[in-house]
C-alpha cells in the first residue's frame, strides 16, 4: 500500500496540536477574577479547603499539613516547567483565594488535556467556578492551541455537572465504576470542549 504524504500532512494540519506552553503562567482575568500561580502565602487557604466536607467528598488525595501544601506547590511549579500541567488559584483581583483550577495530563501530540477545579465554601453560588473554567478554556484552546479539553466528575456531583454544562462542556457519556472515593467506586460523567464548539 502506498501512502500519499500530502494526506498525512493535511491530517496533521487539521489537528493543529499545541506545541508548548506560553511564557505567561496565567490565563487572562475575567469578571473580577484573576487566575494566578499559587504562592506560599496561599498555603493556609489551600489547606483549609481540604477540611471542607464537600471538597473532601470528591478528592481522596488531600494535604494535611502546611509542609505538604508547600510540597504540592513545588510540584505545581515543576509541572509547569516541564510542561506537564498548570495549576492556578482563582482569586478576587489577585488577592483573595476563592478556588483552584488546573490543566493536567497535557498531551501535545494529540492536543488534549484534562481540567479540574474546586471552590471554597464562602465563594460558592456566585459563578466563580464557571467563570474561571470559561477563562481557562478560552486560553487553553485559543491561545495555547489545544484541540480538546476533558472534564470528569462523579455522577453524584451535580454542582460540578452544572459548572461543566454552563461552561460549554458537552456531556459525552458515563465511565462506569471509574474512580474510587471514600465511600467506594463511582461512575464518572465525561464532558468535553473541542476547539470550535
Amino acid at each position: 500500500m502506498v501512502h500519499d504524504s500530502r494526506c498525512v500532512d493535511a491530517a496533521r494540519h487539521r489537528l493543529r496540536p499545541a506545541r508548548w506552553l506560553p511564557p505567561t503562567r496565567a490565563p487572562p482575568a475575567t469578571g473580577g477574577l484573576l487566575l494566578r500561580p499559587w504562592e506560599e502565602a496561599d498555603a493556609p487557604a489551600f489547606l483549609s479547603a481540604y477540611q471542607d466536607d464537600e471538597i473532601r467528598r470528591w478528592h481522596t488525595r488531600r494535604p494535611t499539613t502546611d509542609l505538604q501544601v508547600r510540597e504540592w506547590f513545588d510540584t505545581y511549579r515543576q509541572d509547569w516547567k516541564h510542561e506537564k500541567g498548570g495549576h492556578w488559584a482563582i482569586t478576587r483581583d489577585g488577592v483573595e483565594v476563592l478556588g483552584r483550577i488546573a490543566l493536567r495530563g497535557l498531551n501535545f501530540d494529540d492536543g488534549t488535556a484534562d481540567v479540574a477545579y474546586w471552590v471554597l465554601p464562602a465563594a460558592r453560588g456566585a459563578g466563580v467556578a464557571s467563570r474561571g473554567l470559561s477563562a481557562l478554556t478560552a486560553w487553553a484552546l485559543d491561545e495555547v492551541g489545544f484541540h480538546r479539553l476533558e472534564l470528569d466528575h462523579s455522577t453524584h456531583n451535580h454542582a460540578s455537572c452544572r459548572v461543566a454544562t454552563k461552561s460549554g462542556y458537552l456531556l459525552e457519556g458515563t465511565k462506569r465504576s471509574a474512580a474510587v472515593h471514600d465511600d467506594g467506586r463511582h461512575d464518572m460523567h465525561l464532558h468535553a470542549r473541542i476547539r470550535g464548539d
